[in-house]
């Protein structure tokens, strides 16, 4: 299966977050390596702009000889649906790349539940349980296809949103986490969920990291800023 990893170095935010190291390795790259874990995933292309702050991307990739696709900045979704056509494929997986800590077991979950072929879009977003940082879609490829002329300027951006606004058109499966875990954060928006993400890159192997462990490591975290302060 595709999986399209979606990048960018220009985030509001915290620019150039996707290329900040954890354990002196990239971001970007620990977040291709923890995709290609899960035995559906076949290809990986890195979806990311044409603005010249991406060249920095563009540069990552040729290193590391990952494929790459370059279009709109703003219109995420135009990208998507040049990816899907220039490899024909049925469906992909949608992946941030601002994730380090996005999980094999979960894709594999969410996989097993679409190649049951009752869905066109199986999700943990909607709604979410898993912590922000472990999310991933599968689509059906011809839904962007067939619905892009129809999103407005947020759906071109977020891609999925369209088809959640409009749910009950579509066939959607949610996949829930056994407790709620929505409320924690694993992604990298800010400097400061590096340094929290580096706390839990230091005592755990990140590669096989339990989210069961949370609530732990969030207790270390605060400990260890109250030392610091």
């Amino acid at each position: 299966m595709l999986c399209i990893l979606q990048a960018r170095m220009s985030s509001k935010r915290f620019p150039g977050k996707v290329l900040q190291f954890i354990k002196g390795k990239e971001i970007l790259k620990i977040v291709y390596e923890q995709i290609f874990k899960s035995k559906y995933v076949s290809k990986i292309i890195i979806a990311t702009s044409k603005n010249k702050s991406d060249d920095k991307i563009e540069f990552f990739c040729k290193k590391n000889k990952i494929e790459i696709f370059r279009g709109s900045l703003n219109n995420v979704a135009s990208r998507f649906n040049k990816i899907i056509k220039k490899n024909n494929c049925k469906e992909f997986i949608r992946i941030n790349a601002d994730s380090p800590l996005t999980s094999s077991l979960i894709i594999n979950k969410l996989c097993k539940e679409f190649l049951r072929g009752k869905s066109e879009i199986v999700t943990n977003v909607f709604p979410r349980t898993f912590p922000k940082g472990q999310s991933a879609e599968i689509v059906k490829s011809l839904l962007i296809t067939n619905n892009i002329n129809k999103f407005n300027e947020h759906d071109l951006e977020h891609v999925t949103t369209f088809f959640y606004r409009n749910y009950k058109k579509f066939k959607i499966k949610n996949i829930r986490n056994n407790i709620n875990q929505s409320k924690y954060n694993l992604s990298v928006d800010t400097k400061k969920d590096l340094f929290n993400i580096n706390i839990i890159a230091s005592n755990y192997d990140i590669y096989n990291f339990n989210v069961a462990n949370l609530r732990q490591e969030l207790k270390k975290k605060i400990k260890h800023e109250k030392i610091k302060n």
